[in-house]
Formats: structure tokens, sequence, C-alpha cells
């Protein structure tokens, strides 16, 4: 996994280490320790969610000051 940071403050893109061959692909997501160790956070990571949207469709992140969560996203492109 490679961890960049961004130029807004607390962003960072997370890659995954992606194992491919012929037969398709396979990725780790999420494993909290490897999280921990490479953020130096304490994570209480609850839910998870993957949307596929349609060709056009930008998708965005929202942000509630009141009641104001972590989020992870992950970017996907066919």
């Amino acid at each position: 996994m490679q961890v960049t940071d961004t130029k807004i403050d607390g962003v960072k893109i997370i890659q995954p280490k992606v194992f491919g061959d012929a037969r398709g692909f396979f990725l780790e997501t999420f494993e909290k320790r490897r999280y921990q160790e490479m953020l130096d956070i304490d994570l209480d990571f609850v839910q998870d969610n993957h949307s596929r949207s349609s060709r056009g469709v930008l998708r965005g992140l929202h942000f509630q000051k009141d009641k104001s969560s972590g989020q992870t996203s992950a970017c996907s492109a066919w």
C-alpha cells in the first residue's frame, strides 16, 4: 500500500497493492493494523460502502459540521 499526502490538510491518497494475472486481480481494501501503522491513527472503522455510477456521473463526499465523521473513498475506472 502506498500513502501520498495531498495539498488538503488531513487528506491522503491510499493506493493498495494490486495482485493480478490473466484470471483477474485481488487487492486488500482494508486491514485495520496496516492502516493504523501507515497513517499513525487510532482507527475504529465501522462501515465500508461501494457504489458504481453511470458514465458521466460525478460523485462527491458530503461533510456535516455537527455530526462529522472520517471517510474513505475509492475511485475505480472502467
